[in-house]
């Protein structure tokens, strides 16, 4: 209630003299006849400026905000870093006093630039095992001591609030259909709905109202994990609205204090354990306790976990007389006998799958190059040429694929190839990993090389006594103590002259 209603309630209403009104206010009776006036306002008070701890620091914070403002919403400071900063410069004040002036200067600058309202919107309400949000983002992170930029999946139960964060290369399908069989995974189940902006891989046509034309393979994870997806209507990031602000939030949560990582595994490794971290130190908000309590108790909801569905996507591609299919820029080795011919190529992850007569013909490892200024790799697999080196061995010596062969074979070549036939019977050493374990086949090469015998006879009898278990070193000949002979012979070489200096011929 103001100070003016008080007075005129006491003289008015409780007929309080205006001695005693006087008395208990402090003002004179003049200054409380006026405020019975009518007409009369409430008077107001200046408050009188006084210093505070950050005021050496107000130009130096302002400087902050106005920079970080240019910066895009991912990469702002939050209050909380800058009064960290801050205290480096030897502020001593709170935290409360920085994040005050923050609001006033975000006040302040929305009504200099006159900015719109930000609209209105309505609460959202979840069931356990309703639903979860989905959506992407784009972060930066130090690996392999680069600093990479990454597209970010960011996956939220919309009850329990539980996320998971994940990161890849690209976003591309089977980046899409990794991060929910993850994010499933950690949740330790399925929702019954999945809310989704309308992202292209997944619409490929955004009709009217909320008519979609869905892309056939996400439709097929779907249906694999059993739950219905829907699409917010276009620049209507509030329908969901949860995992929009776990975006925001991962920024200063994840990305601004994530450590270096050597590979991408090591980094995903890492974020999930830290949103674990964050479920447990994060209250819910809108029930009590932590998310972490929340998550457990809509773990009943959801559907048990199925098998991982398989998240490839699939190209049709035409092996080339050198035995390579291209692939984003990189080529890769098929084995000679698909030459000139039609495969099919399995694209994961982390991983490409050939497939050719139904069966998986050869697999690789995924390279993702990020610079379109560097010429595209070559993957070669040596093993892919052995049949067309058993009719011409003597590509063995210049063939680029033979270079990446392990040193024990480069060894054994080297050796070989000074004599005339060599390279013929290096092809037939190296021809036996088609028929025989690769190790066997290495192991008996190396113990060849270590006897100073780099034959091709030595190393099939090696390999032979390795498959039949038989001992490759030599046997024990030491006679048994019951075959000891009392009297050792003695060898007399004398004998020999004698008979050089006899007459006698013999019949030798």
């Amino acid at each position: 209630m103001g100070f003016l209603s008080v007075i005129r309630r006491w003289a008015l209403r409780d007929k309080m003299p205006i001695r005693e009104i006087s008395r208990r206010t402090g003002l004179s009776r003049n200054t409380i006849r006026k405020y019975l006036r009518e007409g009369i306002v409430e008077p107001q008070f200046r408050t009188p400026s006084r210093p505070t701890k950050l005021d050496p620091y107000v130009d130096k914070l302002s400087t902050w905000l106005v920079t970080e403002q240019r910066k895009s919403r991912k990469d702002r400071r939050t209050a909380k870093q800058m009064h960290a900063d801050l205290v480096k410069l030897g502020f001593d004040g709170s935290y409360e006093r920085v994040a005050a002036f923050v609001r006033v200067w975000k006040v302040d600058r929305q009504r200099a630039q006159q900015t719109t309202g930000r609209g209105t919107f309505v609460p959202l309400v979840f069931q356990p095992g309703e639903a979860f949000q989905f959506d992407w983002s784009e972060d930066w992170a130090i690996i392999g001591g680069e600093r990479v930029k990454l597209q970010v999946a960011h996956i939220k139960l919309s009850h329990s609030r539980a996320f998971l964060v994940r990161a890849y290369l690209l976003q591309t399908h089977e980046m899409l259909f990794d991060a929910h069989w993850h994010a499933f995974r950690v949740f330790g189940g399925i929702p019954s709905r999945g809310i989704y902006d309308n992202m292209k891989t997944a619409v490929d046509k955004v009709g009217r109202g909320k008519q979609r034309d869905v892309n056939a393979r996400f439709l097929a994870m779907t249906s694999h994990y059993v739950y219905e997806p829907e699409f917010c209507n276009p620049a209507a990031g509030w329908e969901k609205g949860q995992v929009e602000k776990n975006v925001r939030d991962a920024r200063h949560r994840l990305w601004q204090v994530a450590p270096e990582f050597s590979d991408l595994e090591a980094l995903n490794n890492w974020l999930e354990e830290r949103c674990k971290v964050l479920w447990a130190e994060t209250a819910h908000g809108s029930l009590p306790g932590s998310i972490a309590d929340i998550w457990e108790a809509e773990k009943p909801a959801l559907m048990p976990l199925p098998t991982a569905f398989d998240g490839f996507v699939e190209q049709s591609k035409r092996v080339s007389p050198t035995c390579l299919i291209t692939f984003d820029r990189t080529r890769y080795s098929v084995p000679a006998s698909f030459a000139n011919r039609p495969v099919s190529l399995h694209i994961y992850p982390e991983q490409l799958v050939v497939v050719a007569e139904g069966a998986v013909i050869c697999r690789h490892e995924r390279i993702i190059e990020r610079s379109h200024r560097q010429p595209g790799r070559v993957i070669y697999d040596w093993r892919h040429y052995l049949a067309v080196l058993q009719r011409k061995p003597g590509a063995l010596r210049n063939g680029a694929p033979f270079m990446e062969m392990p040193d024990p074979f480069r060894q054994l070549q080297d050796l070989m190839m000074r004599k005339p036939g060599g390279d013929r019977e290096m092809v037939d050493i190296l021809s036996l990993v088609l028929h025989h374990d690769e190790q066997a086949v290495l192991c008996a090469v190396e113990m060849a090389l270590e006897a100073g015998v780099p034959t091709k006879t030595h190393v099939l009898n090696l390999l032979h006594r390795l498959v039949d278990g038989t001992p490759t070193d030599q046997p024990d000949v030491t006679p048994p103590s019951a075959l000891a002979l009392d009297k050792e012979p003695e060898a007399n070489v004398s004998r020999y002259d004698g008979l050089r200096q006899g007459g006698t011929r013999h019949a030798s």
